[in-house]
């Protein structure tokens, strides 16, 4: 599935503005972007923005959210049960307001203030940040990757896109020849050089940790295997060869 990016907003019930401004400001590109400037979003990019509202929904700050999906060690799953979590909470809160309004609407006194008390959610939000930053935010590839970011205009984030998105074209079209093989690890490296150059220092340590993203983590799979399936694999299979050396 492909929406154009008013079809994305309607769906989403957010407006264009909103996606050009996320789009903008790197939280959430579209899945590609037509040689005509159309930008397109695929179930891999809505997932992305439901993903991105439900931290919304829970009152978190963009550059936190920010922060939390671009976290290396980022963890989908463990993610949704944490925001289930704090959903709850949320409702046992609102629940309580809502009983305490049904009380005074049938003549009850209750001077009580325990329910407008958010300092538990506000506790929680700092911490999973917190944690994100303790890991990735603390980082000196975060503080990189913050610094050469922070003017990359649309223009510049859809050249970054296109030559990503040309360096999964390659990768796809060595599927069937060995990850190992010379040509496979020839653009592991143009993929780590080219990380580097446009968003930080990509060690070997972090080419590792990405490597196993990009097939165990569902997002990057379909964005990955857009170029062909089993790109994300094969991908994943020649980075382990590359930092295995």
């Amino acid at each position: 599935m492909e929406l154009k990016i008013h079809e994305a907003a309607e769906l989403a019930g957010v407006s264009v503005r909103t996606l050009h401004y996320y789009d903008q400001i790197g939280l959430l590109p579209p899945g590609r972007t037509t040689q005509a400037g159309y930008r397109l979003y695929d179930d891999a990019a809505m997932e992305r923005l439901q993903e991105i509202l439900f931290y919304r929904e829970l009152g978190f700050a963009l550059g936190d959210i920010r922060l939390i999906l671009s976290d290396p060690g980022y963890d989908r799953r463990e993610a949704l049960l944490r925001q289930h979590e704090m959903m709850c909470r949320k409702r046992e809160r609102l629940d309580g307001l809502i009983d305490l309004l049904e009380r005074t609407l049938r003549g009850e006194r209750d001077m009580s203030f325990t329910q407008f008390d958010t300092k538990e959610m506000d506790a929680m939000k700092k911490e999973y940040a917190q944690e994100a930053r303790s890991r990735w935010g603390g980082t000196q590839a975060y503080a990189e990757h913050e610094k050469k970011t922070a003017g990359y205009d649309k223009a510049k984030w859809n050249d970054v896109e296109e030559g990503m998105n040309a360096l999964m074209a390659q990768f796809a079209a060595l599927r069937g020849e060995s990850p190992a093989g010379s040509a496979a690890q020839a653009l592991v490296a143009q993929w780590q050089a080219y990380l580097s150059a446009n968003f930080y220092t990509c060690t070997d340590e972090l080419l590792a940790g990405l490597g196993q993203m990009y097939a165990a983590d569902e997002r990057f799979r379909q964005n990955i295997d857009a170029h062909g399936e089993g790109t994300a694999q094969f991908m994943a299979d020649a980075i382990a060869a590359y930092c295995g050396k």
